[in-house]
């Protein structure tokens, strides 16, 4: 097996654990900077492998900084480090970097190595999650706005500055989305795959730019199978011995994109005569309506990765025989 690295990823530092050649644990810290890094890196050997808890924005430099000098890097949620190991006691980054590390060496088969998206893909990442967050800000404003209707007072100078920042959001969401569709544009892998999944009726231009940024371009997240369970429009057993329960969705799914695809949804069955027909059979099953749209939801990224694997625009108008 490789010597691996576990990392515990902070701010202005980050602790690494290891085992030394008389196979005893060591710890050492590095700074989070660029001469630390490329200092801590260039001593290790193309064969070991960096085990990393995913932390956000910290540890961005490390990672850009393995793809560059060819150090393989394994990210892994908290979650699952932490529910993998068993009953834990004490918490520091030095123990945590120590069961990052063990966490490598038991389940190494299943790490999987990180590549470093390129320069449109990152830009694209970085367009869209401050699309997300100043769509979050805008709503938060309407909502308030509409709460406001039923007071008694409202404060006319408040009003005026709340509604001047919703139309400066609407400018700049406008201005990111201008900006997201050129980037898409300005690469052919990236504007051939748009053009698939926009051909779709039901999904529009948000829609396919969200699932190119969530699924790397549908090379990340490869599967229509892994992209329902992404989105949370894939239904998971629930049964213990003899109690059986209904089978449900994840709660740790990407909520904003199952939103998209239940917008997406509702288009398509009005106006998609595919979707029509299935929503209908669905209805006349006795399926619950919101069960019936997750089944729509889950079949549009079954299409979407359909016609992306065969490289053919979606033929509306066409009804699969199981539909009849």
């Amino acid at each position: 097996m490789k010597q691996i690295y576990g990392i515990d990823l902070s701010k202005e530092k980050f602790d690494v654990n290891f085992l030394s050649s008389n196979n005893k644990a060591k710890s050492i810290i590095v700074k989070n900077n660029l001469n630390g890094i490329v200092t801590f890196l260039e001593k290790l050997s193309k064969d070991d492998m960096l085990c990393v808890e995913h932390t956000g924005v910290y540890g961005d430099l490390l990672l850009f900084l393995s793809n560059c000098l060819n150090i393989p890097i394994s990210i892994s949620s908290g979650y699952e480090i932490k529910h993998s190991l068993g009953l834990l006691k004490g918490k520091s980054d030095k123990i945590d970097a120590q069961r990052i590390r063990e966490y490598g060496e038991r389940f190494y088969d299943k790490l999987k190595t990180f590549k470093y998206p390129d320069e449109e893909m990152k830009e694209l990442k970085e367009l869209y999650n401050m699309r997300s967050q100043l769509v979050k800000e805008r709503k938060m404003l309407i909502t308030h706005q509409k709460g406001k209707s039923h007071m008694a007072y409202n404060s006319i100078k408040a009003n005026e500055i709340s509604q001047g920042v919703v139309r400066s959001l609407d400018k700049a969401i406008e201005d990111l989305e201008i900006e997201i569709l050129a980037i898409v544009m300005s690469k052919n892998e990236l504007k051939t795959n748009y053009n698939l999944v926009k051909s779709i009726k039901g999904i529009g231009q948000v829609t396919a730019c969200d699932l190119i940024v969530k699924t790397g371009n549908f090379k990340e997240i490869d599967t229509a199978r892994k992209a329902a369970s992404y989105a949370g429009v894939c239904p998971f057993p629930n049964s213990n011995g003899k109690m059986v329960k209904k089978s449900r969705v994840s709660n740790m799914a990407d909520k904003e994109l199952k939103s998209l695809l239940y917008l997406c949804s509702v288009v398509a069955v009005s106006f998609n005569p595919e979707y029509k027909l299935y929503h209908l059979r669905k209805k006349q099953e006795g399926k619950p309506y919101f069960l019936i749209m997750n089944n729509v939801a889950n079949k549009l990224l079954r299409t979407v990765y359909s016609i992306i694997n065969s490289g053919k625009e979606y033929t509306f108008g066409y009804i699969t025989i199981d539909l009849y």
